[in-house]
């Protein structure tokens, strides 16, 4: 079906928890052209609402015009701002008999058995979410250990409250929440835990899923490779044979506090039209997501889109803020370049190489693997041996966790002749003002 391609593009419908070929376009965005979404909370609104076939609630797929499987699609992110006055988070606890395997994915009424029951709302607290069928409480998921956060109006902190101001905002969390018209979840704050009392946290807000339509439908949350392992051998619709059909994947949930404004993420193209799909706005996380979870909030983005013809990417590039990159992987200063040409000069160096920064993003089951995933990445894309690319992130780079148990960021300093033969030069100097 054809879409009239529009230079700017605001997206405000949502999936129910799902990303694939088969989800309906939001609409379409023009080579070059900007994104404006709103979106809801992800992680824990989706999680405790049993219609949802996924963790999160995202956008539905934007059609990027000339974007082709083997492309790959520029997004830079120019502005996050979040929209709710408070959220509810913390590690989780999972509710026996409300799922089959994988309570993410395949809810249940634990009492009537109804699947993906519709559910109501009674009064605040973890028993809140009622079937609407029997009444039963539907929900999946409670909290192991749960806090509240209110915001400061200029969403520059956070403190997390006590019982009362918990109750408070339980009693009024829609409008706290700050949900989107066509959002369909229940917002976590009906929850009000408590545990706590007293933190001061700085809010940095970022973009926690974010990417392109992978070539299979998944559940939004487990499109990664971690997530991603608890859909092998599941007997749910969405379940896998093997660990090779998980390379399907685009590695759009990524939970990494680097995705923000000012940063660039390169996606790889796995059907027409790209797909991008957005969601899952943190206020802010500290490295690794430690909790599984984090401050999910409503808020809004813009981003601005451009194709890359015949750049086959095995997973995500991100080109960060030069403030979040490692020290030595930053772009070299004048005074950098002159005392090391210098010693290059002493030692009779044929040729002292320019290098511009690259994160390579790789997901497997653990971290290691992860990591092992992000060297054949970069070994593809950059014809190195996993030898090489050790080398070079080693002495000009390093390894960051996005999120436990298995998302990473690769750094490295790569020659930008190499850059310039892979496709990526132009972007990579736009981006570091090379």
């Amino acid at each position: 079906m054809s879409q009239q391609i529009q230079e700017e593009l605001e997206v405000d419908a949502f999936t129910l928890g799902l990303v694939g070929p088969d989800q309906e376009w939001a609409g379409t965005v023009a080579d070059g052209g900007t994104v404006h979404t709103h979106t809801p909370p992800a992680c824990w609104g989706p999680m405790i609402t049993p219609k949802f076939r996924g963790g999160h609630e995202v956008t539905r797929p934007i059609r990027v015009e000339n974007a082709e499987p083997g492309d790959a699609l520029v997004v830079r992110i120019t502005d996050v701002e979040v929209t709710s006055a408070a959220t509810s988070t913390g590690s989780m606890a999972e509710r026996e008999g409300a799922f089959g395997d994988d309570p993410f994915v395949d809810h249940k009424c634990p009492e009537c058995g109804t699947p993906w029951p519709e559910s109501v709302v009674e009064g605040t607290g973890e028993e809140s979410i009622r079937c609407a069928e029997c009444g039963a409480n539907a929900s999946s998921f409670g909290f192991e250990y749960g806090y509240t956060v209110a915001f400061d109006d200029e969403k520059t902190v956070g403190v997390t409250v006590d019982e009362d101001g918990a109750r408070r905002l339980a009693e009024n969390a829609d409008e706290a929440m700050a949900l989107p018209e066509n959002s369909r979840q229940h917002p976590i704050l009906l929850y009000g835990p408590d545990e706590m009392p007293g933190a001061l946290g700085r809010l940095q807000p970022f973009i926690g899923n974010i990417g392109t339509t992978p070539a299979r439908e998944f559940p939004d949350s487990h499109n990664a490779g971690d997530f991603g392992q608890f859909l092998i051998g599941a007997s749910h619709d969405w379940g896998l044979d093997d660990e090779s059909e998980l390379e399907a994947r685009t590695d759009g949930h990524l939970d990494s506090n680097d995705v923000r404004p000012g940063a660039t993420l390169i996606c790889p193209v796995r059907v027409d039209g790209a797909g991008l799909y957005v969601g899952d706005l943190h206020a802010n996380q500290g490295d690794g997501e430690l909790s599984l979870h984090t401050t999910d909030v409503s808020g809004r983005t813009e981003l601005e889109v451009e194709v890359i013809k015949d750049l086959d990417l095995g997973g995500p590039i991100l080109l960060p803020n030069e403030e979040d990159l490692p020290h030595i992987a930053k772009p070299y200063t004048e005074a950098e370049r002159e005392s090391g040409q210098a010693v290059a000069n002493e030692y009779d160096v044929d040729e002292l190489h320019d290098a511009a920064p690259i994160q390579v993003v790789g997901s497997g089951a653990t971290i290691n693997d992860a990591t092992e995933n992000a060297f054949d990445r970069a070994g593809d894309l950059l014809d190195m041996s996993e030898g090489e690319v050790r080398g070079r992130c080693t002495f000009t780079g390093g390894v960051e966790i996005a999120r436990l148990p298995g998302v990473v960021q690769l750094s490295m300093l790569v020659p930008m002749e190499t850059l310039e033969e892979v496709g990526l030069a132009e972007t990579v100097r736009a981006q570091y003002g090379l």
